[in-house]
């Protein structure tokens, strides 16, 4: 059984994450989606709230591709959490340059700590490129229009934040 982990802190999840999500099934069995705890980047929404929107938005997910998907939170390190649940693959989206030159330096640290784990990266398609969480969440807390990057229930959840 091919096993993928895509990780992140999913703060909240927007289209570009659901795209990954949904590319990654056609490349492994069972997708662990691992919700990072990571207390230094002092998220918005906490963790049960940002598993119950992953879960809520990729409800059918499993169903409609075949592939086992579950959500898993951490907060050790990715190999650590690939290892405890049983990845062989780490899968990473990209949307520009920047990405990547962080990414890289990634997979040499994990490369280092453990090299039978593969890291898979998707680029996000053209649509989503511009999408990042951290941008969604500053549009919205500043009145803005954020229904183009989030789902109807994220961009509820992000206006009710900001209300």
């Amino acid at each position: 059984m091919r096993i993928g982990l895509y990780p992140g802190t999913f703060d909240p999840i927007t289209l570009g994450h659901i795209d990954i999500i949904r590319r990654s099934t056609a490349l492994v069995d069972r997708l662990v989606i691992g919700v990072a705890i990571n207390r230094d980047k002092g998220p918005m929404f906490d963790l049960d709230e940002r598993v119950s929107m992953i879960e809520a938005e990729i409800a059918g997910l499993s169903k409609e591709t075949g592939t086992e998907i579950i959500v898993h939170p951490f907060e050790n390190l990715l190999i650590d959490c690939a290892h405890d649940v049983g990845a062989q693959i780490i899968l990473r989206g990209l949307r520009a340059v920047a990405d990547f030159e962080y990414e890289y330096q990634m997979v040499g640290m994990n490369r280092a700590l453990d090299d039978s784990i593969e890291t898979v990266f998707l680029m996000a398609e053209a649509k989503h490129q511009a999408i990042a969480s951290k941008l969604v969440k500053e549009i919205a807390r500043l009145g803005g229009d954020v229904s183009k990057f989030v789902t109807p229930a994220v961009n509820g959840a992000l206006v009710s934040r900001f209300r």
